[in-house]
């Protein structure tokens, strides 16, 4: 009884420094990237295509990066060292780009934050993931902080930026991410001391065919929900919102992850995680469309649940079943790659693309084509459910 109540309370100590490091990461997140672009263009003074090229840079470098750090966290076996030093070093690359005002140094240290940052999202979530299936936890319980944290920064560091200068985002971005190096480096550890080649790894992977088709449908549909990041704040001020509107805008969406991330382990349970991720496409789909057709501010920050539904439940709920797919001694390869595909080549095709459309026509055909490409992403996904009965259950 003596040793399941210490157990009891280092499972509850470690839930709550996951839940702290969410919350840090995610506030730093917040902080930057949602006025990065305003900043980019009023106070730099780029040009729309010198904006869009910067902003493409981090979905580019993820491609390639994320399956490396992956493939280092199973060499090494030391994944909580790996993301503590991506994430100093992160915080110090945030620092220094806030006194660089040269388009061409812009890139250069766009690329160099892109590189160490895109180790923290994949790290973390396979730590997560380890974790919680050894205590039979619930991922989207740990996750849900970092839907919090996004959602408290982006209010909080967007009046900062109005009271002192957009500036702000830097320091901040870098202050939240030193908090969460401190918990970071008390996450889990690894226990097993496996040694795997990239092209072992990828030779194991190659095994699971399910899990190259799962990596398409993943880019068809976390590219428009990543993608809308950055046009959603173009939408709102179309449609008559100004800076405070885009801040609300913001917390409405990010704040509606956090009670579905909650709840997303129980309802995978009871309709499995199949019928959750086609769900989220459903609701993701039909978000993207009625934005096409203009409605009126109102509607869009009702809407703004949908982000809950779409990608609180499609994020946890494919985090896991990639897990679940891949063998046990790449799990970190197969979580980096998932994430390069639809965080990095998927985020970048949607955003690219969606930067020549803007240009050529409206914001609002930006969202018809996100539209289009979740439509097909769930004609993938029904596919899958039905040709794949191991993978429908």
């Amino acid at each position: 009884m003596e040793y399941t109540a210490i157990h009891q309370e280092e499972q509850r100590a470690t839930n709550l420094n996951f839940s702290k490091f969410y919350f840090f990461v995610f506030f730093g997140i917040g902080s930057l990237f949602p006025l990065l672009s305003l900043y980019l263009k009023d106070v730099v003074g780029l040009s729309g295509s010198q904006i869009g090229i910067i902003m493409s840079i981090s979905p580019v470098v993820m491609i390639v990066v994320q399956p490396i750090w992956g493939v280092l966290s199973d060499i090494t076996q030391k994944p909580s060292f790996l993301l503590s030093a991506a994430i100093l070093l992160t915080a110090i690359f945030g620092i220094i780009y806030s006194f660089i005002n040269s388009y061409y140094w812009i890139v250069v240290m766009a690329i160099l934050l892109a590189i160490v940052q895109s180790a923290v999202i994949p790290l973390s979530d396979s730590i997560a993931v380890n974790y919680v299936q050894k205590t039979k936890g619930q991922y989207g319980s740990l996750r849900l902080w970092g839907a919090v944290g996004f959602a408290v920064a982006v209010q909080i560091v967007g009046w900062l930026s109005d009271q002192i200068s957009l500036s702000v985002i830097f320091y901040v971005f870098s202050i939240a991410l030193l908090v969460s190096c401190l918990f970071a480096w008390q996450l889990p550890k690894e226990n097993q001391s496996m040694k795997i080649s990239l092209r072992k790894g990828l030779k194991e992977l190659i095994n699971v065919p399910r899990y190259f088709v799962f990596l398409f449908i993943s880019f068809l549909v976390l590219g428009p929900l990543l993608a809308n990041n950055i046009y959603f704040g173009i939408l709102i001020a179309e449609v008559g919102g100004g800076l405070t509107g885009i801040g609300l805008a913001f917390l409405l969406a990010a704040g509606s992850e956090a009670p579905f991330m909650k709840v997303a382990s129980i309802w995978i349970n009871k309709l499995g995680m199949i019928n959750i991720l086609i769900l989220a496409t459903v609701v993701a789909a039909i978000r993207w469309f009625l934005y096409f057709i203009e409605p009126p501010i109102s509607i869009i920050y009702l809407s703004t649940i949908a982000q809950g539904l779409s990608f609180g439940l499609f994020m946890p709920a494919a985090i896991q079943y990639v897990r679940d797919l891949a063998p046990i001694k790449v799990g970190a390869t197969a979580i980096s790659l998932y994430s390069a595909i639809g965080n990095g080549l998927g985020n970048w095709f949607c955003t690219f693309v969606g930067g020549l459309i803007l240009e050529g026509f409206s914001v609002l055909y930006v969202y018809l084509f996100f539209g289009a490409m979740t439509l097909l992403g769930l004609f993938v996904l029904i596919w899958f459910k039905f040709t794949n009965k191991e993978a429908a259950m």
